[in-house]
C-alpha cells in the first residue's frame, strides 16, 4: 500500500504533512512521490492568499481522474482549506473526496482507513495510541537516515487576530503542546538520524501562554538543548510584542539555538500598523532589533511585510521602505495584500490599493532587498562559517549557517547530515558557493 502527500503553504503545513506520513506509516503504508501508483492521496492545503486557494483546488481538480478510474483510490482534503469548521460546506462540492480533516489532526483520515476497529478499543489511551495521535513521529522509510531538518509544532492555532489574517479562523485558538510531548518527538527524530529541528507557531513566542504558570518558549529552548543528536535548533515565527528579554538570553547563551530570528514587522507606518492590529509601532520595532543585536551580535533577522494593505497610502508605504532600507535586515518575505473572506479586513476594509499599484510597490521592495542583501552577504566572502548540509541538488551539495544562509558546496564527498567548516567564495544576495577545508596532508617517515 502506498500513499501520496501534497503540500502547499506554510512551514507548518509541512510539519502537519509530515505527521500525517508517519500515521500512515505505522499502519504500513509506504511513500510515493507517482500519486498515480497511491492507494492514497492527502492534499494538505493552504488559504492564506486566493492563490494558494486556487492552487489547492486545481491539484484537487487533476486527482479527480484517478478517482473515477480506481474508486478505491482514497482522496483526503486536510488543511486550512478545510479549517475547524468547513468540512460540510465542502463536501457537497467535492463529492468524489473521501475525507475532510481539519488543520493538524490526522485522525479522521485513519478512522477512515480502519474502517471502525478505532471502535473496538476499549480505552481512551489505546484509541489515541491507535489513531496515531501519540508522539512517536515516524518517518517515510525512504528519509530515515537521510531527513536533516525537520519542523516540530509546539503550539497550534492563533489568539492574536490580525485583522488581514485568515489563520486564527481556519487553525482555531492557541494549544501549546506539553514539554514532555514535544522532547519526546525530538528524541525520537534524533534516533532517526534528524540534526536539526525548528519549532513551529503562528506566534511561537506566545508558547506556554495558554497554560497557566505554563513554560514559556526560553523554557522549552533550554530543556531541548540537552536532547543527544540535535545539534542545532531553529524557531518561527515570532511577534514583537512577546520577543522578551528572557527569549534573547537564551538565544545569547545556548550555542545549539541558532542566531536567526523570524520577526514581522508587516508595515512601516503606525496607522497601518494599528489598522492591522499588530499591537507595536514602527519605533518599538526598531528599537526591538537594536536589542536583539546589542544582545546577540552577528546574528540575522529576517521580517514579513504586506504591501498594499487598504487605505495604505504612497506616503505611509515609504515609511515601510525606509524601515527596510535603514534596518537593512537579512530577509524581507514580501506579499501583496489579498482579501480572505471572514477576516476584519474583508468585512470592514475596503481593498483600495489598485493591483498594479501593489505590484509596483512590491517590485520596489524587492529591488531595495536585493541590494541589501547582496551587501550583507559579501562580508561573507573568504570567511570561514559552519555549514550543516542537508541534501545534494545537481551537483551540489545544499546547507545552511547558523545565521540561515544557503551555501553549495561542489564534491563528490557524502555531506549528508554532516556539521562541518566552509570557507565561503562566492556571495550573492540568495545564496552562496563554498569549498572544503582542505585536510593536512599526513607525513610519512
Amino acid at each position: 500500500m502506498k500513499y501520496h502527500i501534497w503540500t502547499e503553504g506554510c512551514q507548518m503545513n509541512v510539519a502537519d504533512s509530515q505527521r500525517v506520513g508517519s500515521s500512515l506509516e505505522h499502519l504500513g503504508y509506504t511513500l510515493t512521490n507517482k500519486p498515480e501508483e497511491a492507494d492514497v492521496i492527502v492534499l494538505n492545503t493552504c488559504v492564506v492568499r486566493q492563490s494558494a486557494e486556487d492552487k489547492a483546488f486545481g491539484r484537487l481538480s487533476s486527482f479527480k481522474p484517478l478517482k473515477e478510474k480506481n474508486p478505491n483510490l482514497v482522496i483526503n482534503l486536510m488543511g486550512c482549506l478545510v479549517g475547524v469548521r468547513g468540512a460540510e460546506k465542502l463536501k457537497a462540492r467535492l463529492p468524489y473526496v473521501d475525507v475532510f480533516s481539519p488543520p493538524s489532526d490526522p485522525s479522521p483520515l485513519i478512522s477512515h482507513l480502519t474502517q471502525g476497529e478505532v471502535r473496538l478499543q476499549e480505552d481512551a489511551e489505546t484509541t489515541r495510541r491507535f489513531l496515531m495521535m501519540d508522539e512517536e513521529l515516524k518517518l517515510p522509510a525512504a528519509e530515515q537516515g537521510r531527513l536533516v531538518s525537520v519542523h516540530v509544532p509546539v503550539v497550534y492555532g492563533c489568539s492574536h487576530a490580525c485583522t488581514f489574517c485568515i489563520i486564527p479562523y481556519k487553525r482555531g485558538v492557541e494549544r501549546s503542546r506539553p514539554v514532555g510531548d514535544i522532547v519526546s518527538e525530538i528524541r525520537s527524530l534524533a534516533r532517526q538520524g534528524v540534526k536539526e529541528v525548528t519549532l513551529l507557531g503562528q506566534i511561537v513566542d506566545r508558547y506556554g501562554k495558554d497554560i497557566p504558570d505554563g513554560p514559556k518558549l526560553a523554557d522549552l529552548l533550554r530543556i531541548i538543548h540537552d536532547v543527544e543528536g540535535i545539534e542545532r535548533i531553529r524557531f518561527l515565527t515570532s511577534h514583537p510584542n512577546y520577543f522578551d528579554d528572557d527569549l534573547i538570553q537564551a538565544i545569547a547563551e545556548l550555542p545549539r539555538v541558532m542566531p536567526h530570528i523570524e520577526l514581522p514587522i508587516q508595515a512601516g507606518d503606525d496607522t497601518v500598523l494599528e489598522n492591522m492590529k499588530r499591537g507595536y509601532t514602527q519605533q518599538q520595532y526598531r528599537d526591538l532589533i537594536a536589542k536583539i543585536r546589542d544582545r546577540i551580535p552577528g546574528c540575522s533577522i529576517a521580517t514579513d511585510i504586506i504591501v498594499g494593505f487598504p487605505g495604505e497610502t504612497e506616503a505611509q508605504f515609504m515609511e515601510t521602505y525606509r524601515v527596510l532600507a535603514d534596518l537593512r535586515l537579512d530577509v524581507a518575505h514580501l506579499a501583496r495584500y489579498s482579501v480572505r473572506e471572514g477576516t476584519v479586513a474583508s468585512r470592514r476594509m475596503a481593498d483600495d490599493v489598485p493591483e498594479e499599484e501593489k505590484m509596483r510597490r512590491f517590485r520596489m521592495l524587492e529591488e531595495l532587498q536585493e541590494q541589501v542583501v547582496a551587501e550583507i552577504n559579501k562580508k561573507y566572502l573568504g570567511e570561514t562559517v559552519e555549514v550543516l548540509f542537508e541534501d545534494k541538488v545537481k551537483n551540489r551539495w545544499r546547507g545552511r549557517t547558523p545565521t540561515n544562509k544557503l551555501v553549495f558546496v561542489e564534491t563528490e564527498e557524502d555531506l549528508r547530515g554532516k556539521l562541518l567548516p566552509i570557507t565561503i567564495t562566492w556571495a550573492g544576495p540568495w545564496s552562496m558557493l563554498g569549498a572544503l577545508q582542505k585536510q593536512p596532508e599526513l607525513i610519512t617517515l
